[in-house]
């Protein structure tokens, strides 16, 4: 037996909902493609879908007392420092410095709930 998935999506979960799908729209350059007040919210991003969801009353304890999570979502940029004066712009300015790696440059920044975000530039003839 199979899964027959159709697509995969990320999801994160917040009880500042308004603010985090602010802070995204505002970094992704986009507005979502579903939104629903107070709910849900959805971004459209190369090759994958974002979904912010503000879990049920019944479970916000549960994301409040929540260990920082282990999973990133990594950005693909073409150029670095135009990405991290982006997201320096919007308030969250990456709190280490730039990681030189085999496959390319990177830094670590992090959304308004903490979440990890690897905003990364992959080396290529150009670079």
């Amino acid at each position: 037996m199979t899964i027959n998935y159709t697509t995969a999506l990320m999801t994160l979960a917040t009880i500042n909902l308004d603010k985090l799908v602010n802070f995204y729209t505002n970094l992704l350059q986009q507005q979502p493609i579903t939104n629903i007040p107070n709910v849900y919210a959805e971004f459209n991003l190369a090759g994958m879908r974002l979904g912010i969801f503000k879990p049920k009353q019944t479970h916000e304890l549960e994301f409040q007392n929540a260990a920082k999570s282990k999973v990133s979502l990594c950005l693909e940029v073409n150029n670095l420092e135009v990405a991290i004066a982006h997201i320096t712009n919007l308030g969250y300015p990456p709190p280490g410095e730039i990681a030189i790696a085999s496959h390319g440059r990177e830094i670590y920044a992090y959304d308004p709930d903490g979440n990890r975000l690897i905003l990364h530039q992959a080396i290529t003839g150009n670079n």
